[in-house]
């Protein structure tokens, strides 16, 4: 995934939200790359760690960051959190199937559109950098410690495939012709 540039005040280094959470994607983006073996294998073990630390980064934002930024915005949800929680969705279902070079190459392609939602200058980071500017430390504090998520076996079972499909085109996103199921 190619690394998007982060203007906003703060939004550099670990001291603010864009900081700590672009540095995750970055680390993610590893995560990732070394998932797929030059030849195209998946190697599981390295799969077996992005997948559990994208699901503890998809947890930070749904269960930290966006209902902070919603009780600081007076109890109104940020605009853009609707849409990033149907790409959550997605990008969750994603994680359920037996990885191959196809399901890994889908979420690589939703993830680079998903990521540049979230950093940049108009994106989520740096917009919860300033409104909740007023609650860095506690925040911050929640965001570094937050727990490991448990993560469930992968499952190829038709139910799981067909809710796949539906998450990511709930999204607004197409899975490939050669997607399994």
């Amino acid at each position: 995934m190619e690394s998007v540039s982060t203007v906003c005040d703060g939004g550099e280094g670990n001291g603010s939200i864009t900081g700590i959470l672009v540095a995750d994607h970055r680390r993610l983006d590893r995560l990732l790359d070394s998932a797929v073996s030059r030849d195209g294998r998946v190697e599981r073990d390295a799969y077996d760690r992005f997948r559990a630390g994208l699901l503890r980064h998809i947890g930070i934002e749904e269960k930290i960051l966006l209902p902070a930024a919603q009780r600081r915005n007076g109890g109104v949800p940020l605009p853009i959190a609707a849409k990033l929680r149907l790409d959550h969705g997605a990008i969750a279902a994603l994680l359920m199937p037996t990885p191959t070079s196809v399901v890994l190459a889908t979420l690589r392609a939703i993830l680079e559109r998903h990521d540049l939602l979230e950093e940049g200058q108009e994106g989520l980071y740096c917009t919860c950098d300033a409104v909740l500017r007023d609650d860095d430390d506690r925040l911050m504090d929640r965001l570094r410690t937050a727990p490991d998520v448990t993560v469930l076996p992968c499952s190829d079972a038709p139910a799981v495939l067909g809710a796949v499909r539906r998450a990511v085109e709930r999204a607004g996103f197409v899975l490939p012709g050669d997607f399994p199921g």
